[in-house]
């Protein structure tokens, strides 16, 4: 790895530092506002909104103009919605800027990977991507649940300022030669253009599996961080500023299963990896059981490592498949079109559950089933393929 990797690194690990402090900023700010409960989780769905809206065009962007400049302008974005925030905007709506900017730095995030890498290379700069991801996640739990706990204007304060530094560093970024350019720049060629790289992903045989367990691990990621959040305050009479470092628990789990994966888990054998899934949900159920709060760090970060170890290695199959297919920026909007859809979708089910006022431990439980059962019907695919 050279010196250029290094900086794409950095300047996505401040920007994901920014991201996740801003979501226990933000949820500190509705509660100091007395909002509803079910605000809260509908905070998930204002972010990802712009991910599935401004998905066939956000590939092609990052497809057309140098990436590094794309992170640049997308981080400024975030800037502006972190700076709404501190100004008094609600946060719901804040969020949402926020959610714009997002949107457009992914692709060009992740596909500037596939450029400036060979594909031997792929597995473990993503073990060291998701691995600085993790560790944003992890320091962004803690240090945005402590600020938010104290004084949540501070907070986003600090978040505008490291939004400010992710942008700072997107300026030194490598320019590379632009890779599948779009032959037309006008919106309804784009969204054919989309429709087809969305057909063409989904056909492949092993961009298929890898789609659908992406799609649903970041969707369920999504929601068990808020469902922890519910049920560290239900078992374990938490406050947000420990229940944060709780799911700052399962992103350390993470980032060991990432590591196990990169050094484990080659691309040919990506696919092998499904069980840890099945796993995982079966574990997330075993949640009710527990009112320690050591042993619930145990199980949360035996459920971070299932989920590293096989997230990882898909991620990397599906970023191959799809440069080789339809190009590193389309393929990605492709993905991030898919597992934001499965975040909004998720994360509605449990709004809609807090707001009927259901038991935090019978959604834990209908949760930990989803994930199980759908594994395991990927995973049936799966070997049904292989077996044809």
């Amino acid at each position: 790895m050279n010196l250029g990797f290094y900086i794409i690194l950095l300047a996505q690990f401040l920007s994901a530092l920014a991201d996740n402090a801003l979501l226990f900023a933000a949820i500190a700010l509705l509660q100091q506002m007395s909002a509803p409960d079910w605000h809260e989780p509908l905070l998930l769905q204002f972010f990802v909104i712009s991910y599935i809206l401004l998905a066939p065009f956000v590939g092609s962007i990052a497809d057309a103009f140098p990436k590094g400049r794309v992170m640049f302008v997308s981080n400024g974005i975030k800037f502006v919605g972190s700076l709404c925030m501190v100004f008094g905007m609600p946060p719901l709506y804040a969020y949402g800027i926020v959610g714009i900017g997002a949107a457009a730095y992914s692709p060009a995030k992740y596909g500037i990977l596939t450029e400036y890498l060979p594909p031997h290379m792929l597995v473990k700069a993503n073990g060291w991507m998701e691995g600085s991801t993790v560790m944003a996640i992890i320091l962004g739990a803690i240090v945005g649940g402590k600020m938010a706990g104290i004084d949540p204007q501070m907070a986003m304060i600090v978040i505008t300022v490291l939004y400010l530094a992710a942008a700072g560093f997107n300026m030194y970024i490598p320019r590379l030669p632009i890779d599948h350019k779009l032959a037309k720049r006008n919106p309804a060629y784009i969204l054919k253009d989309f429709w087809h790289s969305f057909k063409v992903l989904w056909k492949d045989a092993q961009g298929q599996v890898s789609l659908a367990v992406t799609t649903l691990f970041w969707g369920a990621g999504a929601t068990l961080r808020l469902v922890v959040l519910a049920w560290a305050a239900f078992a374990l009479d938490f406050g947000i500023e420990h229940a944060t470092q709780l799911t700052a628990t399962v992103a350390v789990g993470i980032a060991v299963g990432s590591v196990i994966a990169a050094r484990y888990i080659s691309l040919e054998n990506s696919v092998k990896v499904l069980p840890a899934g099945i796993l995982m949900g079966f574990l997330v159920m075993s949640m009710v059981l527990i009112n320690d709060w050591r042993i619930a760090c145990v199980l949360l970060f035996v459920i971070g490592v299932l989920s590293g170890y096989f997230v990882v290695p898909l991620n990397a199959l599906l970023q191959h498949r799809g440069h080789i297919l339809i190009g590193a920026g389309h393929s990605i909007a492709v993905q991030n079109f898919n597992e934001n859809l499965g975040i909004l979708v998720l994360s509605g089910a449990y709004t809609l559950m807090v707001r009927a006022d259901m038991p935090i431990n019978y959604i834990v439980l209908a949760f930990g089933l989803f994930v199980s059962l759908s594994m395991s019907g990927i995973y049936r695919l799966y070997r049904k393929q292989i077996e044809a």
